[in-house]
């Protein structure tokens, strides 16, 4: 039923958690807006160059936005595949209630689930990157060179030779 998978036909996904976004969690936000739609015409873009398969690290913010528009761009192309790469099985359990809800019903959408972690560790998150990069051979990311967990993502991307699509968290308007 599932297309081959493999490196060559792979693309993960890194980016901000709403406290590094200009609009926190306001979606209706006319920023957050046209940022979805570049993440959509850059999903789309990576699809139509041979990416099958897609990997998030399922964080709220960024990652859940690339998850809906992939499983939006899946309804299009059946051909897409997508994958939840989860560092622990307590990632959402803190999270606000509205939040874990949406959680819980993309992940239950997803082809595969990936647990680098049966629980939480210093690392977990680290290693839920590499695992991402490793298994890919394209980065899309939301990033503008703030430090944290995207720019390493993106630096050992880089390091892996995988092609990186990076995008501004500030679309102009």
């Amino acid at each position: 039923m599932y297309p081959l998978i493999n490196r060559d036909n792979s693309c993960c996904f890194s980016g901000y958690r709403p406290e590094k976004l200009p609009w926190g969690t306001d979606e209706d936000d006319s920023r957050c807006r046209a940022l979805k739609v570049v993440i959509t015409e850059t999903a789309e873009q990576v699809y139509l160059s041979g990416i099958r398969h897609f990997i998030c690290g399922m964080a709220r913010g960024s990652d859940m936005y690339f998850c809906e528009t992939v499983l939006f761009l899946r309804a299009k192309y059946p051909e897409i595949t997508f994958e939840a790469a989860i560092p622990c099985k307590e990632q959402a359990d803190n999270w606000p209630a509205d939040e874990r809800r949406r959680y819980l019903s993309l992940v239950g959408q997803c082809d595969f689930v990936t647990y680098v972690s049966q629980h939480y560790t210093k690392s977990c998150m680290l290693r839920r990157n590499r695992y991402m990069v490793d298994s890919s051979s394209v980065l899309i990311a939301v990033h503008d060179g703030k430090r944290g967990g995207t720019s390493y993502t993106v630096k050992y991307a880089a390091r892996r030779a995988l092609d990186i699509v990076s995008i501004s968290p500030i679309i102009v308007i």
